[in-house]
Parts: C-alpha cells; structure tokens; sequence
C-alpha cells in the first residue's frame, strides 16, 4: 500500500510545481477571508506537514512511539509563507518531498508497523506516509485542479 503512496507522491512532485508557477503572485498570495489561508500559505502548511512528518517517519523507526505534533496555525503564521517568494516555496515544496520519497522507499518493511503518536493518536509508520499523501492532495486540490 505504502508503494501507490510514494508513486503518487512521486506524480505530485512531477506536476504540482509547472501548475503552480503559473498561479499569478496576487492569486497566490491573496487570503479569501482575514482568517483563511491564502494558496500560498496553504502550500506552506504542506511544507509544515513535511517537516513534522519527516520526523515522524524517521523517529519511529527508532524511538519508542514517539509523539510529534504541532499546532498548524501557529506555525503557518510564524513561518510568514505570504511574504516569501513564490519561486522559493514552490521548490522547497518539491525537494523536500522528493526527499521524503528517498526515505520511504528506504524503510525496511518491518519497520512500516512502528507506531508514532499524531495528533493525540496511534499510527504505524505505513499509515502516517499514506495518510501523509492523501492529505497533501486534498490541500493540493484547493490550489491548482490536476488528475
């Protein structure tokens, strides 16, 4: 299950960045309401899922259930994603999910049971990178409409 995962992360990180850098700056960056994200601080809430699942795919494999969670709001306004360039965010998007792709396909098959701590909850390795992928299409799909 965990391989349609990494080859659908794999497709994302093929056509997302060329849908996205076509986005003009004002749409990107423009918030639909005061409370709401903009596209581009959606896509660094992606970026933050990153980060924070990064350690989670890497901590379980050898600490004991450990628990990483975050506060998404928090860190979206303090990353200042709306005042980065655009350019800059798409590819970061990119290389670190191209880099998350290099650590899934290298997680010893015995290892996809460990479990993590998220968001209160336990979950194997195999379901976070899953579940991990499937969230970043349901954001993607408020960005840009792709297959």
């Amino acid at each position: 299950m965990i391989i349609e995962s990494i080859k659908r992360l794999q497709y994302l990180c093929e056509e997302i960045p060329v849908l996205l850098s076509i986005i003009p700056e004002q749409d990107f960056s423009s918030k639909p309401a005061i409370n709401k994200w903009s596209k581009k601080e959606i896509l660094g809430h992606l970026i933050d899922s990153a980060t924070n699942n990064h350690q989670r795919f890497i901590r379980a494999q050898f600490e004991n259930v450990p628990s990483i969670s975050y506060d998404q709001n928090h860190w979206n306004e303090f990353s200042h994603y709306n005042l980065i360039d655009s350019k800059q965010l798409i590819q970061f998007w990119e290389i670190y999910n191209r880099h998350l792709i290099e650590i899934a396909m290298r997680i010893p098959e015995y290892s996809l049971t460990r479990e993590c701590v998220a968001g209160g909850e336990k979950h194997t390795i195999e379901w976070l990178f899953i579940d991990y992928v499937k969230h970043m299409e349901y954001h993607l799909k408020q960005i840009v409409s792709y297959k």
